[in-house]
């Protein structure tokens, strides 16, 4: 029974030790273990198999995902940073720009800001057209598969403004250029395929440039769909990553100033006290909320009450 324990732990528990970390190598291929059938079979990888959203806010996703191993999970962590498509600046018509920022770093800044907009809206622009019939008169885009947007300001100086101030947001009008100043302009019948269209900038706070009075920025962005493969402004994620599942075991009863010595060493809200008949007793509460730093092992009475462990086969991935 021993032996079948310490087997079973091999397969799906990752360990943490003092000095080192065991169980990292797969071991689940036919004939590893005997009595174990390991030969890969779809109706019982499509039953194991599960996907739980723990986490779905405007700007973040995370997710688990239950039954795979780390080649698969991370494919999707891979999909999610370059074959989701989006929709990003890919031109940049500069009519007017006498600012401090070069026309070309402006374009640059206007590629990387996230766009608004449902890519499965659009089609992909048809580059190879494009490359053999490069004036053939639908080069600057077409509703099907371009936004456009403007941005065009001007700073002037706040008459207004107290003579002794030095302070810019007093002295200037519209000295700070912002991705909310990028507004819509809708190409060809847009208006009508899109009546509840919102196409905007994700965040409304990214600052582009700086003017002085007299200066203006006055230039036309033209949107089309990609893919992060293709150009990182098409990645719809600023970061992907995936962890195995921590696994918290407490060996023993923790109890006391230990218990309260125990909480200190972990994530706030993976361990929590109760109170049970007069005594504090620690429990694990929420293992998920772990980092895993270790800082049990630092201490002699308390490494060797708690096991420290990550199941093989749960992955959480989250993008942000």
């Amino acid at each position: 029974m021993a032996a079948k324990r310490g087997t079973d732990e091999m397969r799906d528990r990752v360990v943490l030790g003092e000095f080192g970390v065991r169980n990292v190598h797969t071991t689940d291929f036919p004939g590893n273990y005997p009595g174990y059938e390991d030969a890969w079979d779809r109706r019982r990888f499509e039953e194991a198999f599960r996907v739980d959203i723990i986490r779905e806010e405007e700007g973040a996703l995370e997710f688990d995902m239950v039954g795979i191993d780390a080649a698969i999970a991370n494919a999707f962590r891979r999909i999610l940073l370059a074959e989701v498509p989006t929709m990003a600046v890919e031109k940049v018509f500069v009519y007017n720009n006498t600012s401090i920022v070069q026309d070309e770093i402006l374009a640059h800044r206007l590629g990387l800001i996230p766009i608004r907009a449902d890519p499965r809206l659009f089609e992909y622009r048809n580059q190879e057209a494009h490359a053999i019939l490069p004036f053939s008169g639908d080069e600057e885009g077409t509703e099907i598969d371009t936004l456009q947007f403007q941005l065009k300001i001007k700073c002037s100086r706040n008459a207004q403004a107290a003579k002794e101030s030095s302070d810019p947001n007093e002295l200037y009008f519209n000295h700070k250029v912002y991705s909310k100043h990028m507004t819509w302009v809708p190409l060809g019948n847009q208006t009508d395929l899109f009546p509840d269209a919102d196409f905007r900038p994700v965040h409304d706070d990214i600052l582009i440039a700086l003017l002085r009075p007299g200066q203006e920025i006055d230039v036309l962005m033209h949107c089309v769909k990609g893919i992060g493969k293709d150009h990182a402004k098409f990645s719809p994620v600023a970061t992907a990553s995936y962890r195995l599942l921590p696994d918290i075991t407490l060996l023993q009863p923790v109890e006391d100033e230990a218990a309260e010595m125990l909480q200190k060493c972990f994530s706030p809200g993976v361990i929590e006290i109760q109170n049970i008949k007069g005594k504090k007793v620690a429990r694990v509460a929420n293992a998920r909320l772990d980092t895993f730093s270790r800082e049990v092992f630092r201490h002699e009475g308390l490494k060797n009450l708690v096991r420290l462990a990550r199941v093989r086969n749960h992955y959480i991935l989250g993008n942000y």
